[in-house]
């Protein structure tokens, strides 16, 4: 896949895919391929839907679209489709935070908590709880305001995740993560931190396998729609989240 095409053979995976998916109308495929490729043009470009150019499409139509799927899930389904091909020999999770435009803030009918928005140390943005396989290819994603503690969300990450162990850093060193992986079998790899009092022990040489998450993210931020959040609602960046992970999946 070039920086903003998609392939033939890209378009094909994605096109079987979402014939896969329930109550989604697809139309005729070369629509829906133009479709796509306007969101790819957004995701790549990081531009304001307005000056998507007139070769792509109306941009108030593929704007419209694109926040129905976001609201129905096509997005994440979709995702959910392409990383069934998990590697969860070892997983890894993590947080990022990612600054908002101003042109995020004001959401109709909204709050900035409901829209995974908030302050931390730099600035108004949100954050991204990310779990990736063993190969750092992306498996799920959580969004909470910036100030948003990470170990807070590891276990909502790891729900339902069949994993041998799991990877992150010192953020997760918790009493109620231990106990949780413990209790299901899985090795933690996490390491102690500083103030612990009792000695906890840590897998070091297995802990430099956790750099996949922290690839993830600069893979992600590729994407300049990911990189920064422009969007309102909080379901249409996961959309733009998804998409990208899709995107990382075709590779």
């Amino acid at each position: 896949m070039d920086r903003i095409n998609l392939s033939d053979e890209e378009w094909v995976r994605i096109l079987a895919n979402l014939k896969k998916l329930r109550g989604i109308h697809i139309g005729q495929p070369d629509t829906c391929r133009r479709f796509i490729s306007a969101c790819l043009w957004i995701l790549r470009s990081g531009s304001q839907w307005r000056v998507l150019p007139a070769t792509q499409g109306k941009w108030n139509s593929i704007f419209k679209r694109f926040s129905r799927w976001c609201a129905n899930g096509v997005w994440e389904k979709l995702f959910d489709h392409f990383s069934e091909a998990s590697d969860l020999q070892d997983v890894s999770i993590d947080g990022s935070v990612v600054r908002a435009h101003a042109c995020a803030a004001g959401a109709a009918n909204s709050s900035a908590d409901k829209e995974a928005l908030g302050r931390s140390k730099g600035g108004f943005g949100c954050k991204i709880h990310a779990l990736c396989d063993a190969l750092g290819m992306p498996i799920k994603y959580i969004l909470t305001g910036g100030q948003g503690a990470e170990c807070k969300q590891a276990i909502p990450l790891l729900e339902n995740v069949k994993a041998s162990a799991v990877l992150a850093d010192k953020a997760y060193d918790t009493n109620e993560l231990r106990a949780w992986l413990e209790s299901r079998g899985i090795k933690a790899v996490i390491p102690p931190k500083s103030n612990r009092k009792e000695k906890i022990e840590c897998d070091y040489w297995h802990y430099k396998e956790r750099h996949v998450v922290e690839c993830l993210f600069g893979k992600l931020k590729h994407y300049r729609r990911i990189a920064t959040r422009y969007e309102k609602k909080a379901i249409n960046y996961m959309g733009m989240l998804s998409f990208s992970s899709v995107l990382l999946w075709l590779r």
